[in-house]
């Protein structure tokens, strides 16, 4: 069985992440969810503890039960790393090399591809420091996809908004690489 590491950053398209993660899972993949402090406001570790049937990694320093590095860990198990929603945050902490969460510390140590799915408002994704972030990831080898067009969440209308779910799923589940086949 494949694994596929979700990292969840703190959008309200948190939600729409939830069903990412379900559906990856009745489609047979093992998924592995790590939240952003901010992730865990707008949707609970224990909705994707659900969906996943794994536990929900939330913090760089749980109680230690027995020695792991668990960043390294996850890193070395993923077929494949998605972040979704991916929000400004979580992108220029990536392109600027900064690793200060579970997330950010994980996604460093990935050696597989890296799917990045952003979700912000419009204002914010058109800035030119996002836009930078995102093309120095691209020069990377990340895979960042665009986003939607539409009314988001505050009202306002343009770019910024997550892909549909179903869209998501179905990039992830024909990314041409040899190793997800199940």
């Amino acid at each position: 069985m494949k694994t596929i590491v979700i990292g969840v950053s703190g959008g309200i398209a948190c939600y729409k992440a939830v069903e990412v993660v379900n559906q990856l899972k009745k489609d047979g993949y093992n998924v592995e969810v790590i939240m952003t402090r901010s992730a865990q406001e707008f949707v609970t570790p224990l909705t994707f503890k659900t969906m996943s049937h794994n536990p929900v990694v939330t913090e760089m320093f749980d109680p230690v039960r027995e020695w792991d590095t668990k960043h390294i860990d996850l890193a070395k198990a993923a077929d494949l790393f998605v972040i979704v929603p991916a929000t400004a945050n979580i992108i220029g902490k990536i392109a600027s090399g900064i690793a200060d969460d579970m997330l950010s510390t994980t996604v460093m140590a990935a050696r597989c591809p890296v799917l990045i799915f952003p979700a912000m408002n419009s204002y914010m994704y058109e800035n030119p420091i996002v836009q930078h972030n995102i093309e120095k990831l691209k020069g990377w080898g990340y895979h960042v996809y665009d986003t939607a067009e539409g009314e988001l969440a505050c009202g306002d209308f343009g770019k910024g908004k997550l892909l549909p779910w179903e869209d998501i799923v179905k990039i992830i589940e024909e990314f041409p690489d040899a190793t997800l086949s199940r």
